[in-house]
């Protein structure tokens, strides 16, 4: 019998997916750590009107949100994308990684040579 990996599992920043009605599907160790377990819930039960209207905006439209936050002084990027079942279907729902950002950190402009 062949193991499943779960190579979202035991990952450096919290992984959280839901489908396209806000049902939250998945989360990894580090997100259920940092937010509780919300597996099963709804999205728009733990949000507010505006970010609610983000994430049906990006369920109808197929696009990605970025930004970064500051909670209790440290910086977090945070990466919120569509996923599809196969590439020819309508968005799936979406995935938010939540990355831990630190003070400083080098960017490398590789359009320069």
């Amino acid at each position: 019998m062949d193991k499943v990996f779960d190579y979202l599992e035991n990952v450096a920043f919290a992984a959280c997916v839901c489908d396209k009605e806000g049902v939250v599907l998945y989360q990894n160790a580090r997100s259920i750590k940092r937010d509780g377990d919300v597996r099963g819930k709804n999205l728009y039960d733990c949000h507010n009107p505006h970010s609610g209207a983000m994430i049906r905006h990006m369920i109808q439209t197929g696009e990605s949100n970025t930004y970064e936050i500051i909670r209790h002084g440290k910086r977090r990027l945070l990466y919120q994308t569509p996923w599809y079942e196969t590439p020819e279907e309508p968005v799936s729902g979406l995935i938010e990684l939540s990355i831990d950002l630190p003070d400083e950190y080098p960017t490398f402009n590789r359009d320069k040579q």
